[in-house]
């Protein structure tokens, strides 16, 4: 079974909003309420490729409630922890502005909310796969990923981890399986003397080879327009262009690549299909309104070549 975390999930208000000024009233010409969450959008594509996921995590007051209602709507499988103070928060992303969106803060999760999320993660078992994805509530330990690795290492579940910062890079001596930074995020992991500056699919293998050095098993790196590049754990170097499309919503693309390369992986361990896969599920999401359906993904797939 695939499991999906989102300690912090959010409903999703995503605005077309052309010609956005500040400082002046701005209508929307269009407008999605969505459950929200890099691990629950992992959740969602893989279930349009057909494999079924758990999606974790902790969700608080009528936001919260709407969030898992819009989930079983969807189709898979959720076991959140509802707990009975504040709000899970409210984003609201811009779709005409790639990168640009307002994110609230989500609900304080206490220690005994944590007691009962490990609880849950003791379901896990060998040969199982725990995405661990996005932010978290500022009321848990920066060390939070770092922790459920050491807790469930010994167990031969295959860790993926889509984070920025410390949050990814504590978890790095745990070997997780994949990692998935943007070109941004991994130069962010780097002094800012040692900062990479990124301009090419290439320029990202000598620092993709750095976090192999630190744990990384296979590291996925997404570069936008110009396409992703991925450091296999034996060592092969891959990288594809963006396929040609118009960009319509970035949201969750990212996601998308994450549970492209699952169902490719699962499909046979093969890397090059794997990776081929996660770029056609994210540039197939960078061009649909919502996330990506298997339908267009399984066409941009044969219009690749690794």
């Amino acid at each position: 079974m695939i499991y999906t975390v989102t300690l912090n999930p959010s409903l999703d208000y995503i605005l077309s909003v052309p010609g956005f000024e500040l400082g002046k009233t701005n209508r929307a010409s269009g407008e999605r309420l969505v459950p929200g969450g890099k691990g629950i959008n992992v959740s969602t594509v893989l279930m349009n490729l057909g494999f079924q996921s758990t999606a974790l995590g902790f969700t608080a007051g009528f936001t919260g409630k709407e969030i898992q209602k819009e989930i079983h709507k969807l189709g898979f499988l959720s076991d959140f922890i509802h707990i009975p103070g504040g709000f899970s928060r409210i984003n609201v992303k811009f779709k005409n502005y790639e990168g640009t969106e307002i994110n609230g803060s989500g609900p304080s999760i206490s220690l005994k909310n944590l007691e009962t999320f490990y609880e849950k993660l003791n379901q896990l078992t060998e040969g199982d796969i725990l995405v661990l994805a996005g932010s978290i509530p500022a009321s848990i330990p920066g060390t939070i990923y770092q922790s459920v690795l050491d807790t469930l290492q010994s167990r031969g579940i295959l860790f993926v981890v889509d984070a920025a910062g410390d949050l990814l890079l504590n978890t790095l001596s745990y070997r997780p399986f994949l990692i998935k930074p943007n070109q941004y995020e991994l130069a962010a992991l780097f002094p800012p003397n040692e900062a990479p500056v990124i301009r090419t699919r290439k320029d990202a293998f000598p620092y993709a080879q750095r976090l192999q050095e630190l744990g990384a098993r296979n590291v996925l790196v997404s570069l936008g327009g110009k396409g992703a590049a991925l450091l296999s754990e034996t060592g092969k170097k891959y990288e594809l262009p963006a396929p040609k499309g118009t960009l319509v919503n970035a949201v969750g693309a990212g996601d998308s690549m994450v549970a492209g390369f699952l169902a490719g992986w699962l499909d046979g361990e093969d890397a090059a299909h794997a990776f081929r896969m996660a770029v056609a599920a994210g540039s197939a999401t960078a061009f649909s309104e919502g996330l990506a359906g298997k339908e267009e993904i399984e066409r941009l797939y044969r219009e690749l070549e690794v």
